[in-house]
């Protein structure tokens, strides 16, 4: 170990993990930072671009979306690390409007055939996303590198078809049991 604590075994699988969604082809290239009482551990894999081959740097510039997720997601692990959440807690107190939800029956079944869920949402499934889609996000016409057409594409897994589907409130369908 470090003097800010790191373990070498704990950096090996998190260098393995990333170094698996490069090779999978999920991500072109991705850069990890861990920062501990003063020290940091930068690891930087991949290229800048799908096809490229200018290599990921720990100061590249990459173009980021939507920052809410991930800056929540470290806040509530400090607070797991803490002791102050367990991440198979229900979130119920915290979020109300999540609480006694029902969910659908069957995915293809109408909106209004649901039932009750089969456990409570945990922290766990708020900051890894199985809110009950019950397939990918992405759509096959983007995974194949078509363009996509203007219409739905007809596959359970295009967002076209899940925002049509997906019911107004709660989650689509019980989140997996782990």
């Amino acid at each position: 170990m470090s003097s800010a604590g790191f373990s070498k075994a704990r950096l090996s699988r998190l260098r393995n993990v990333m170094a698996g969604y490069v090779e999978r082809g999920e991500v072109p290239g991705l850069v990890a930072l861990v920062s501990r009482r003063g020290e940091a551990y930068v690891e930087a894999l991949g290229v800048k671009a799908l096809g490229g081959s200018d290599p990921v740097q720990r100061d590249t510039i990459f173009r980021i979306a939507s920052m809410t997720k991930p800056i929540t997601a470290a806040a509530a692990m400090i607070l797991v690390e803490e002791c102050k959440l367990r991440l198979d807690d229900p979130v119920d107190g915290f979020l109300p409007e999540l609480a006694d939800r029902r969910v659908l029956k069957r995915l293809e079944g109408p909106l209004a055939d649901t039932e009750p869920a089969k456990r409570p949402i945990a922290l766990r499934d708020l900051l890894t996303f199985p809110w009950g889609s019950a397939s990918s996000w992405r759509c096959p016409a983007l995974i194949r590198s078509k363009p996509p057409s203007t219409t739905c594409c007809s596959a359970r897994g295009c967002l076209n078809h899940l925002y049509r589907r997906r019911p107004t409130s709660g989650f689509g369908a019980s989140a997996p049991c782990r």
